[in-house]
């Protein structure tokens, strides 16, 4: 898990949010269950708490995840989100896509077994602990599966060759924010 709300970077952008990331391992047998469990954590604590789940076979690692927060917060910020809600609107900067039903389709949840990445966004500690319950913790969800991004992202051996993957996915979401 990471905790990365002492920052500077992130106060560089004006976002003063408690954000967190972690990898987790899970089976999941219904979508729907798994959500309102996560619901049920949120509803015991506090106003404001944003809890994303993505799958993380469509991160490149923890700088394009990282990147999709900084762009949803701002979205946010600038009244110029696609989405009503912050945790979708990081998945639809994350996936470079304008359409929430493509980017839930790159990075929602999936029936089976997942490595699944966990934001949490003004949340306190012990969320880590109670998806803990749900989920096996693992970071090693972070690490870049190269060909299964490329399948899911149409990327090009020859960008591949000049760029590194978690970099082409960053430039794809920063393209989306210019051309939007």
């Amino acid at each position: 898990m990471e905790n990365i709300d002492n920052l500077d970077f992130f106060e560089n952008f004006g976002i003063e949010e408690t954000i967190e990331i972690a990898g987790f391992k899970g089976n999941i047998n219904s979508i729907s269950d798994i959500l309102k469990r996560v619901d049920s954590i949120k509803s015991n604590c506090c106003e404001g708490c944003i809890i994303q789940l993505i799958d993380a076979r469509a991160i490149a690692g923890k700088k394009h995840i990282l990147h999709g927060i900084i762009h949803g917060i701002l979205a946010f910020k600038r009244n110029a989100n696609l989405a009503n809600d912050l945790g979708i609107e990081i998945c639809v900067r994350t996936s470079a896509q304008r359409q929430i039903s493509k980017a839930l389709d790159i990075l929602g949840l999936k029936e089976g077994k997942m490595d699944i990445i966990v934001v949490l966004i003004n949340c306190p500690d012990y969320f880590i602990d109670e998806l803990s319950n749900i989920f096996s913790y693992d970071d090693s969800v972070f690490n870049p599966n190269i060909s299964v991004l490329k399948s899911i992202y149409n990327i090009s051996s020859e960008e591949i060759a000049i760029m590194e993957i978690e970099d082409i996915l960053i430039d794809k979401t920063s393209e989306l924010i210019v051309s939007l």
